[in-house]
């Protein structure tokens, strides 16, 4: 029962907060099912909560969604998001820079964090300094920025951070933002689970399919809020926020925490 109200809890108030940044569900939820079940389980079981609660939101916002934005940005995150997984498996043996303790835990600071967390930062400094907050993306580079952002996605298994930082800057509506940042979350989603659906077949009657089915409802309840609260914000809010999650996401990065 503890695992219920803990990852229950955790999926519906993170749902909430992430509904506006565009990313941190499975960043928070990973951890929190790792306390229960091994971490190639913990990943694979956050991937169909994630999922499911895309296609929530999606439900919600969809309608608002730019397809060309989807079309040039989504695509070609998508494909790099392969190329940036396939260089993985040839840059994972790379030594880290630095390794320390906590909570008797061995942390390692990889370098390919170290990059997508200096990344992170820099995007954020576009929402804390004035002057740079003035400059948007031109749409000519949304393929690039898809590009980039799958890219380092695939390296580092945090997509939705870049594509976030990348988007806020495009002169998108707060509505626009948020549906069509769903509609290529659950794209992407979708190959994650193509991937995944090996270990979710070999785990088979071993799936806990109601905590599963918990955690998706409570993700949704904070989704629903969520769109509530959706209604009373500005976009000037909602990269406000953007740029919180980013610092904060990044700092965690660097040091290895996640």
């Amino acid at each position: 029962m503890t695992e219920y109200i803990i990852i229950c809890l955790v999926a519906m108030i993170g749902s909430c907060l992430t509904l506006f940044s565009g990313f941190g569900l499975g960043t928070l939820l990973v951890p929190v099912f790792a306390l229960f079940f091994p971490i190639d389980l913990s990943i694979a079981l956050t991937a169909i909560v994630h999922f499911l609660n895309n296609v929530f939101k999606l439900i919600l916002f969809g309608r608002h969604a730019d397809k060309a934005i989807i079309i040039r940005f989504g695509f070609p995150s998508i494909l790099a998001a392969f190329i940036g997984a396939y260089l993985l498996t040839f840059i994972g043996g790379l030594e880290p820079i630095f390794q320390y303790e906590l909570f008797g835990k061995m942390i390692s600071i990889m370098p390919i964090k170290v990059t997508i967390a200096i990344v992170l930062l820099f995007f954020a400094l576009f929402e804390i300094i004035p002057k740079l907050s003035q400059l948007q993306f031109d749409k000519k580079y949304l393929p690039l920025g898809g590009f980039l952002s799958g890219f380092f996605g695939g390296l580092s298994g945090n997509q939705g951070a870049l594509r976030s930082a990348f988007l806020i800057r495009t002169k998108l509506s707060k509505e626009t933002f948020i549906a069509t940042g769903v509609v290529i979350a659950c794209l992407i989603d979708v190959s994650r689970l193509v991937i995944y659906s090996g270990q979710i077949l070999k785990v088979g009657d071993g799936l806990n399919k109601s905590l599963i089915i918990a955690a998706t409802l409570a993700a949704f309840v904070g989704a629903y809020f969520g769109s509530k609260l959706f209604e009373k914000v500005t976009i000037i809010t909602i990269q406000k926020i953007v740029a919180f999650m980013l610092i904060i996401f990044s700092c965690l990065l660097g040091f290895g925490i996640i």
